[in-house]
């Protein structure tokens, strides 16, 4: 029987992972000192067993490795504040990603910038 729901349950429960761990941020555990922090995509397995969060940190205070290692010793106060929000029979393991897509993004655009800076200077 196919579901009427416009999209899969492991995409609402990404969703839901999202906006919970978005609100345990604001409200119970403070990052401010690492940076700007806000959480970009949550990738939860399958199974249901284990969630990837991406994250990004605007104006970093430390370097990348650090706050990798920062968040992922923050793993079990997310899951405490989280396991009572969230409608499934066990939390997933959370594993914290730095998401480099912004700077990743900037790079391909500054790029395409100096390929049009030196065509034009060719054409001239």
């Amino acid at each position: 029987m196919k579901s009427k729901k416009p999209y899969s349950r492991v995409e609402r429960v990404n969703k839901q992972i999202l906006d919970i761990l978005s609100d345990i941020l604001s409200k119970n555990i403070d990052l401010s000192f690492l940076g700007f922090v806000t959480f970009v995509k949550v990738d939860v397995s399958p199974d249901l067993k284990t969630a990837n969060v991406f994250f990004s940190v605007l104006n970093p205070k430390i370097s990348e490795k650090e706050l990798i290692l920062e968040f992922n010793k923050k793993r079990k106060a997310f899951k405490k504040f989280m396991g009572p929000q969230l409608q499934l029979r066990s939390i997933p393991d959370l594993r914290f990603y730095l998401d480099n897509s912004i700077e990743y993004g900037e790079k391909i655009e500054r790029l395409i910038k100096e390929s049009n800076f030196n065509s034009e200077k060719h054409d001239s």
